[in-house]
Parts: structure tokens; sequence; C-alpha cells
């Protein structure tokens, strides 16, 4: 089960999910270099590269938020290499992911705030969303270090605008085609809460269009990053999806 991380690029907040899986599948986490100049093919390529370093061949895509943009270039190398890819992506499951972004001017808004925001101000915000964190997630080994390592990596120019970067990639992506051209299992699994990536408006779009649509959960308590607003139930969810579709007959 490969993690590929949102907007912030790293393991940082994944602990309590990390946790609530309790060792239940193999659980590979990425974190993303600071490189403003890769476009969504670069990452696709460097995370295909990293996976088959370690050896690993085949396995579940988790594209969380941004990275279901990455998730979709990734399968766009599956669909391009055929029998002969590298890879074998097994399904994937967009983790308050989308295709492209219903709201793009929304987008853009981000990405012009993002370049304005004093690096004090984020800080003082990463604070408090770790500081929440923190205290809910107490009793989960190792969560409290990386939530100061979330801080730690948020407050600094580098990351600032490699991440106003890649808001300009989610804006001027459209992977429609290849969402269209996917038959292996696609699920959905979104926080009822989330006003940055609306469900309401992702769920009926892969309905119609993907053809290896096979359902979405929406996890009432659940906000946008739904794997630790919500880990218990993500990690019960996203299991049983993986052991619903064993054994059966994969396309590209």
């Amino acid at each position: 089960m490969i993690h590929l991380p949102g907007l912030h690029g790293d393991w940082t907040l994944l602990a309590p999910f990390r946790h609530a899986l309790n060792n239940r599948a193999r659980f590979v986490e990425t974190t993303y270099p600071r490189q403003p100049d890769w476009t969504l093919d670069d990452y696709a390529t460097a995370i295909e590269s990293a996976l088959l370093e370690c050896e690993i061949s085949s396995g579940w895509i988790l594209g969380e938020s941004f990275s279901s943009q990455v998730a979709w270039s990734f399968l766009h190398r599956q669909q391009q290499a055929g029998a002969s890819a590298r890879f074998r992506v097994e399904g994937l499951i967009l983790v308050g992911g989308f295709m492209r972004h219903p709201w793009p001017w929304g987008v853009r808004l981000a990405q012009a705030s993002s370049r304005r925001v004093p690096l004090t101000l984020l800080r003082f915000l990463c604070q408090l969303y770790s500081r929440g964190a923190k205290k809910r997630f107490h009793h989960c080994p190792g969560a409290a270090v990386e939530f100061d390592e979330f801080i730690q990596r948020r407050a600094n120019e580098a990351d600032r605008y490699v991440i106003t970067r890649r808001y300009g990639l989610i804006a001027g992506n459209q992977p429609a085609p290849i969402a269209r051209d996917t038959k292996l299992p696609v699920f959905h699994l979104t926080g009822a809460w989330d006003p940055i990536v609306p469900w309401w408006h992702v769920r009926p779009w892969l309905r119609k269009n993907c053809p290896g649509y096979r359902g979405t959960r929406i996890i009432w308590s659940g906000g946008h990053n739904v794997l630790l607003s919500s880990p218990q139930q993500s990690a019960e969810q996203i299991l049983s999806w993986v052991k619903e579709t064993r054994g059966v007959k994969r396309e590209t």
C-alpha cells in the first residue's frame, strides 16, 4: 500500500493512520523533495524509480489530495507501457482526491494566498493545527514527534515556495482522459466536512466517467485530511476495499 502525500509532501501527519493499520498491510510512505520545477510526470517517474529500487513492483496507490494528480500520472505511465510496465498498480484509492479540481479558480486563489502569507503567520497556524492533533492523539506512539516535524518542515521559504508551485500543477492538470481509460479498481475516500475538495462533485463524475470506479465512502466525522481526522475508520475502509478486490482480474 503506497501512500502519496498531500500538498505538504511528506509523512508528518500519518502517525495516527499508521497506528490504525496496526501492521495489517505493508505500508510504504513517500516524501517529495523540494523541487519547484517538477511536473506531475516528474513526480510519477521518481516514485516509480524509488519503488523499484526498494524492490516493490506492485501495490495499491493511495493518492491523497494533491497526490491524486500524481497518481493519475502514475497510472498513465502504466497505461502507456501496457504489459511491459515495470510497476503494476493493483488499484487506486483517491483520499480527498479528484480528477480536474471542480473549482480551478479556488486553487488559483489559494496559490496567490500561499505566496503572500508571512512565514511567522504560517508557523503560528501550523502550531495551532499541531497542538490540536497532539491533544487528540496523545496516546498514539510517535505522533507528537512527527507533528513537531510537520511544523519545522512547513515554516521555511523553500517549503512554502514548492507548495505554491504544486497549486499551479493542480490548476493546470486535466486527467479526465486518463480516468476514462482506467479499468482497474478505483475507490474514493472522503471526509464529509471537506470544503477544499467537494466530494459531491467528485463522486458523480467518477460514477459517470471512470470505468474502474467501484465506490465512494464518506466518513461523516472526517475532514479534508481524512486519514488524520478519522484514522481508524479510514484504515478499516481501505483494508476492506483491498480485501474485496483481492483475486479479481485487474485491467489498466
